[in-house]
C-alpha cells in the first residue's frame, strides 16, 4: 500500500550534541538513495532549526547561526518499522523523541512555529534580545562597566534594556544597549 502525502508526520530525533548537521547531511543522502519520487517517498526532509543572531565578540557586532534546540533534529516521514531502522541507525542518532519505545509526532502547532520561526529569521531584520525579566547580567562598555545588576524590562524595538544595578548603595534603573551587557 503506497502512503500519501497525508501519512508523513514530523518527528524529532535526538542527537549527538554538536552532530547535528552531521546527522542532517546523513538523512539527506538517504532521501536521494529512497526510492520514489517525491510524495511517494517515505523520508522526505530534514531540518535543524536555527535562528540568525548578533554578539558582541571583541567590541565588534557579529551575527552567528545559532541552533534552536542544540542535540536534535527534525525530519519529516512516513513513520514504519523500515524508517524507524533506517533513522536509528544513521550514525550520530540517539533515539526518536517519544513516550516509550514509540516515537511521538510533534504537534501542528509545534511544527508551524519550528518553520515559522526559521522564515522569520531569514526575512526580518529585527535582531533578537536574549535577555529576559529577572536574569542578572554584567555591563561590559560604557560608563557602568563591570557593574552587575538585574533585567527589570526589555525594549526589543529598540534594542534596549531597562537594567536595576546598585549605584553609591542604592538601586538605580539604567537603560542600555543590549549590545552592552552580558547574562548569566
Amino acid at each position: 500500500m503506497a502512503e500519501t502525502a497525508a501519512d508523513t508526520r514530523w518527528y524529532a530525533i535526538q542527537t549527538y550534541s554538536g552532530h547535528e548537521n552531521k546527522v542532517q547531511r546523513l538523512v539527506e543522502r538517504q532521501i536521494e538513495d529512497e526510492p520514489g519520487e517525491g510524495d511517494l517517498r517515505e523520508i522526505r526532509e530534514v531540518l535543524v532549526p536555527t535562528q540568525e543572531v548578533t554578539e558582541i565578540r571583541n567590541g565588534k557586532r557579529v551575527t552567528v547561526t545559532k541552533r534552536l534546540y542544540p542535540g536534535y533534529v527534525l525530519v519529516e516521514i512516513v513513520l514504519n518499522q523500515r524508517t524507524q531502522y533506517v533513522i536509528n541507525n544513521i550514525q550520530g542518532v540517539i533515539k526518536f523523541v517519544g513516550h516509550g519505545r514509540e516515537p511521538q509526532p510533534l504537534r501542528e502547532e509545534e511544527i508551524n512555529e519550528i518553520l515559522g520561526v526559521e522564515v522569520k529569521a531569514e526575512t526580518e531584520d529585527r535582531e533578537e534580545i536574549l535577555f529576559h525579566l529577572d536574569q542578572v547580567v554584567e555591563v561590559t562598555q560604557g560608563p557602568f562597566t563591570e557593574f552587575s545588576g538585574t533585567v527589570q524590562e526589555v525594549y526589543a524595538d529598540k534594542g534596549k534594556v531597562k537594567v536595576e544595578i546598585s549605584l553609591f548603595g542604592r538601586p538605580t534603573s539604567v537603560e542600555l544597549d543590549y549590545t552592552d551587557l552580558k547574562g548569566y
